[in-house]
């Protein structure tokens, strides 16, 4: 037990000193700055990853989740406000993302039947050509992003992240 707390205590000592390194630091961070810019640069090499698997496809993150989104439909309509809650980045310009897309022909637009002031957004066929491509390309992006963990790992990481956006 005494020799696993200190495995522990030096792993975290480690991580640490990187941190230190990355942020040209010697100043000892509080452990929760320490994790909020752990969080935040985890995020930055997540999406660098994810976007340069998206780049070819001129697709940004919001636009692939939008798609995303609307092929889990499975054909339905959904409205843009809809879209909007669900997306994993809350943003404001969702109209304008849509836009993009629909010149891209990758989602339609059609009016409401039932009400005229609602838009029913749906994916075309184009879009989900694109994520049969696009889909194994992420999926592998992810898969190296967290390679360096253990299932176990991976886990307890979910239940962290998890806890902390509760």
């Amino acid at each position: 037990m005494i020799i696993e707390n200190n495995v522990y205590l030096y792993i975290q000592l480690l991580y640490m000193k990187e941190l230190n390194v990355k942020l040209k630091t010697t100043k000892q961070l509080p452990d929760e700055r320490q994790a909020a810019i752990n969080i935040m640069l985890s995020n930055a090499h997540v999406k660098d990853t994810l976007l340069n698997e998206l780049k070819p496809f001129g697709l940004s993150l919001e636009q692939f989740n939008v798609l995303r989104i609307l092929r889990g439909q499975k054909g339905n309509p959904l409205n843009l406000q809809d879209v909007q809650e669900r997306m994993v980045s809350k943003m404001s310009n969702v109209t304008r993302l849509i836009d993009k897309l629909i010149l891209k022909k990758l989602v339609k637009r059609k009016q409401c039947s039932e009400n005229r002031r609602k838009i029913e957004l749906s994916i075309t066929e184009d879009g989900l050509k694109q994520l049969k491509i696009i889909d194994p390309k992420i999926d592998a992006a992810e898969k190296k992003v967290v390679s360096n963990l253990t299932k176990e790992e991976l886990k307890q990481l979910n239940k962290l992240l998890t806890k902390i956006g509760a």
